[in-house]
């Protein structure tokens, strides 16, 4: 069993530098999967790819903001043609980069049971996630002509070995933590005290965690980390909370967050220092019908315009996109 868990708080000292002039800046996540029913049980062909070709659009997009999109990749979509097309170029030009996301339900080897416990790769065991999560990226490379560097478990899902598999596997980067975000009810991981600042999982084998930036804004924020969990059982003063402006829990994703959210959050964000705030969201949301944020062109419509009014604001507060690439080559080893 790995020494050093992604399930563990780390300790201050962990907590990672970055070299002189590297400022505040933010990454875009995408996490590009299958499209499947939120609403049914976990199923293991239960699924389509038809939103493929709007990453297309998605990637014009971003090179027009001057954003390198970070593509966290999962087993359908690896082995996806029509993705492989669209993304091979960006890759090779360096607009673009990707990454391993393992939807355990949907990758090979299929040895498990499929169920919510197990559709947290983390609870698998551990030569069965090892061998997952290897075959996934080896897909990944083979296909993309690219070396993924960067991971984030599907649904959060990390466990007590997933660290040593990523590190023994060429990844310097793990992105599963949703600080502030509690999974255990579902068999998955609590995140709910982890910190928002990057860190290191093992310094000595060059893993850094990333976690996605979730702050609390309003005057009881700083109540956030003990008061936001207690209200679990009545969500209703979550939200009421957030309606005469007390606290609100804001994580950097278009889905199910406004604009002026969204803003909020940001100010947040770089007012704490934090040095690089990560944003989130699923591929699927590129296209009406397939999650419950984007069920309409016009919703589409709003999705890139809350990406826009993002990227303006960030400009507008200094802060600059950056990449896996900038991240390795910035952070202080010392």
């Amino acid at each position: 069993m790995a020494d050093d868990r992604i399930t563990d708080l780390p300790k201050e000292e962990a907590l990672a530098r970055f070299k002189p002039g590297f400022g505040q800046r933010f990454i875009l996540t995408v996490d590009t999967e299958e499209e499947f029913d939120w609403t049914r049980p976990i199923d293991r062909t239960a699924h389509t790819v038809h939103t493929v070709p709007r990453l297309a659009k998605f990637q014009e997009f971003c090179e027009g903001q001057g954003v390198v999109p970070i593509y966290l990749v999962d087993y359908p979509i690896a082995t996806s043609p029509a993705a492989a097309d669209i993304l091979r170029t960006p890759l090779a030009e360096g607009k673009a980069e990707i990454g391993v996301q393992l939807h355990p339900w949907v990758s090979p080897p299929h040895d498990e049971q499929v169920n919510e416990y197990n559709s947290f790769a983390g609870n698998l065991p551990p030569q069965l996630e090892r061998e997952k999560f290897k075959r996934l990226r080896d897909t990944i490379e083979k296909n993309f002509g690219a070396s993924p560097r960067i991971y984030r478990a599907g649904r959060y899902g990390v466990g007590p070995n997933t660290a040593e598999i990523l590190s023994d596997n060429g990844i310097a980067i793990d992105s599963s933590v949703r600080s502030r975000f509690d999974y255990s009810a579902f068999g998955g991981p609590n995140f709910r005290d982890f910190p928002v600042v990057p860190y290191w999982i093992n310094r000595s084998r060059g893993l850094l965690e990333l976690p996605l930036t979730t702050v609390y804004w309003g005057p009881l924020r700083q109540l956030g980390p003990w008061l936001y969990p207690m209200m679990w059982r009545v969500p209703r003063l979550r939200g009421a909370l957030a309606r005469i402006g007390l606290m609100e829990r804001i994580p950097l994703t278009p889905e199910g967050v406004t604009s002026e959210e969204s803003l909020r959050g940001i100010d947040i964000a770089l007012d704490s220092g934090l040095p690089v705030l990560v944003f989130s969201f699923h591929s699927p949301s590129l296209a009406p019908g397939y999650t419950p944020y984007v069920r309409s062109e016009d919703d589409l419509d709003r999705l890139y315009d809350w990406w826009r009014t993002a990227f303006a604001y960030l400009r507008e507060r200094g802060a600059t996109p950056t990449c896996v690439a900038e991240i390795i080559d910035s952070i202080a080893l010392a």
